[in-house]
């Protein structure tokens, strides 16, 4: 197992030096599961593919431990990828399969059989172990990919949206696999996706892309609670943050965020915090997840300068609660997350109160987090 650096990494294609990565920081600490994610064609899959020596580095440097690898050749490199398509040799056992690198390695053979079998025990899939992947359902597959690249304790696993091919429900269990064989063994995990539930449910830390740039690297929680700027806010979360352009004005000591339709107060810590920025009088953006408001009575009839009221578009029920599309005067519709003991008609006016202690504020122009 080893730490892993990227110092500076960049890569560039083609005769007008396209950049799909553009300098890129960061240390994933030894046995730590770290997860890239970000939409198609935001460069995660080719840093991954640069560590594991798949593509060449145009600038920069990346360490696996003290070894700088950039001129090492991938099978020198003592990691184990696995990707998206399984790349499983039909003509050979499961068996086979998992101690085909072994075997490459001229290990004893003694040694290949305890290592398969103990791969196989770690993945349950010893009754499989004389099978061709032919015979083999999805989930099965990918356990062999898994087993595969276990089977030779490298220092690092790196996963390229492995599960991308299976459906919903065996995504679940092999999510739940993936975890429980990286507690088993503590290697150091990195696991590119583009689905975000796969990245706040496995990752001990998250890496969100664009455009070949980093970000935001940190916890799921932070991520989710604290979104570095605009993108990892709209990007993060399903539904993503209700995002909404007002200026900030102060009425008699109380600072207020405003849309064309409602005037909103602004807790006195946020405030504090925005009126040293000097952005009083200025046009901010307002951050809101779908389930920091309230249906309550109560609620409204204690806070009654939270209330929002908007017009129902679109009523989406997803199990345990449903997500309402409101039209509330924005430029975007406001989506809010109810419980099932509540139900608008289309149509009809529906009226809740935000949270405003979660509200987050964003810079206009730069799009930076504020608050």
């Amino acid at each position: 197992m080893a730490r892993i650096l990227f110092n500076q990494v960049s890569k560039r294609y083609g005769k007008y030096r396209e950049t799909a990565v553009d300098d890129f920081n960061l240390i994933v600490e030894d046995g730590e599961f770290l997860v890239f994610v970000g939409p198609s064609g935001c460069g995660k899959s080719t840093t991954l593919r640069m560590l594991a020596g798949l593509e060449e580095i145009t600038e920069g440097a990346i360490y696996i431990g003290d070894t700088k690898v950039n001129d090492i050749q991938p099978k020198d490199r003592d990691i184990s990828m696995v990707f998206q398509n399984y790349a499983l040799y039909p003509n050979l056992t499961v068996y086979e399969n998992i101690a085909f690198g072994l075997r490459l390695r001229k290990m004893p053979k003694h040694e290949i059989d305890l290592a398969v079998k103990r791969a196989a025990r770690v993945l349950e899939i010893e009754n499989f172990l004389f099978r061709k992947p032919g015979e083999l359902s999805g989930g099965q597959k990918q356990r062999v990919a898994l087993g595969r690249a276990i089977v030779r304790m490298p220092q690092a696993f790196l996963m390229d949206e492995p599960l991308s091919n299976l459906d919903a429900r065996l995504r679940v269990q092999m999510r739940a696999e993936i975890i429980r064989l990286h507690r088993a063994i503590g290697v150091t995990m990195i696991y590119v996706t583009h689905d975000q539930i796969e990245a706040m449910t496995m990752g001990d830390r998250i890496v969100v892309m664009n455009r070949g740039v980093v970000q935001q690297v940190d916890t799921p929680e932070q991520v989710y609670t604290r979104p570095a700027n605009l993108f990892v806010a709209g990007f993060i979360g399903n539904p993503p943050m209700n995002l909404l352009d007002g200026q900030l004005r102060d009425e008699a000591g109380q600072l207020l965020f405003g849309t064309k339709r409602h005037w909103l107060p602004i807790p006195s810590r946020q405030a504090a915090a925005l009126r040293a920025l000097g952005l009083v009088g200025r046009t901010v953006v307002m951050g809101l997840r779908p389930e920091n408001v309230s249906f309550e009575q109560g609620d409204m009839e204690a806070e009654p300068d939270t209330i929002i009221s908007g017009v129902l578009q679109i009523d989406e029920f997803v199990g345990a609660d449903r997500y309402y599309h409101l039209n509330i005067g924005a430029e975007r519709p406001f989506i809010v997350r109810a419980p099932l003991r509540y139900s608008f008609e289309d149509g009809s006016t529906v009226r809740f109160a935000v949270s405003m202690e979660h509200a987050l504020f964003f810079h206009r122009d730069t799009e930076a987090l504020l608050t």
